[in-house]
C-alpha cells in the first residue's frame, strides 16, 4: 500500500511538482502573463492539481481493469490536448515568446523527480526498471541541464545546435522512461514488472507525475525546440 511509503518522499515529491510548475510560471510571468493564452494555461493548471488529487484520492485510478486504462485518458491525455492546442492556437502569442533558458533550466527537476523514483522502488511501489539503477537514465537531463545552460547562454548569441542536439537526446530520455512506466502500469496493456508493477502513479500525489510533471518536461522540450529550429 501507499501508505507504507515514508512521508518524506510524498512531501519531496509535492515539492518537485510545484517547483516544476514555478519554472512555467516564471517563464509565463516574463514574458506572455498578459495574453489569453497564458491566462488558460495558469488557471487550467490550478483546476488540474486539484482535479487529479480528488480522483486520485477517491480511488479513481484504482480500478486498473478497464480498457483504454484510466490514468492515460484522464490523466495525461487532456494535457496532450492542452499541449497541441498550445502549439495550433498560440504560437505566435505563447509559444514563440517563452524564455529559451528558463525552459532549459526547467529540466532540473528531473533529478529529484529520479530520486523519488528510486524510494518508490525501494518501497515496492515502482519496478525497478523505472529507475537509474534499471532502464531509466533520465536524469542524466536533469544533472546536464544547468551545464547546458551555463555553456549556451553564456554569450550574446545562443548556441543553438547545442541547444537542439541536447533537447532531442533529453526529449527521447523521456520518451525511454515513459514507454516503461505505461508498459509498467497495471492494466490490460500491462508488459513489463509483473512482479512488481508501476503502482505509484495510481495514488496521490504520484499522479501529479504523469499527470503534470511529464506533460510540463514535455511541453518545455518542444516549446524548446520549435523556436530553436524556427529561428536556425
Amino acid at each position: 500500500m501507499i501508505n507504507e511509503v515514508p512521508g518524506y518522499v510524498s512531501i519531496t515529491f509535492i515539492l518537485t511538482t510545484f517547483v516544476t510548475i514555478g519554472f512555467l510560471f516564471h517563464a509565463i510571468k516574463h514574458s506572455v502573463l498578459e495574453t489569453i493564452p497564458a491566462k488558460i494555461v495558469i488557471s487550467l493548471i490550478a483546476f488540474w492539481i486539484f482535479f487529479q488529487a480528488i480522483l486520485s484520492l477517491g480511488g479513481f485510478y484504482l480500478n486498473v481493469d478497464t480498457l483504454p486504462p484510466r490514468l492515460p485518458l484522464f490523466a495525461v491525455f487532456p494535457a496532450l490536448i492542452l499541449i497541441f492546442a498550445l502549439f495550433v492556437f498560440a504560437r505566435k502569442n505563447f509559444i514563440e515568446k517563452l524564455p529559451l533558458k528558463t525552459l532549459t533550466l526547467l529540466h532540473i527537476v528531473r533529478i529529484p523527480v529520479e530520486i523519488v523514483l528510486w524510494w518508490l522502488f525501494i518501497n515496492k511501489q515502482i519496478p525497478q526498471l523505472m529507475t537509474f539503477e534499471g532502464r531509466n537514465f533520465d536524469i542524466l537531463a536533469g544533472i546536464t541541464a544547468p551545464i547546458i545552460a551555463l555553456i549556451a547562454f553564456r554569450k550574446d548569441e545562443i548556441n543553438r545546435p547545442l541547444l537542439i542536439i541536447w533537447n532531442i537526446s533529453s526529449l527521447l530520455l523521456l520518451t525511454n522512461i515513459v514507454v516503461h512506466a505505461i508498459l509498467s502500469l497495471p492494466s490490460p496493456i500491462q508488459q513489463l514488472a509483473f512482479d512488481q508493477p508501476n503502482r505509484a502513479v495510481l495514488y496521490f500525489p504520484y499522479i501529479f507525475l504523469p499527470a503534470i510533471v511529464v506533460p510540463i518536461v514535455l511541453f518545455a522540450h518542444l516549446t524548446s525546440l520549435w523556436n530553436l529550429v524556427k529561428k536556425s
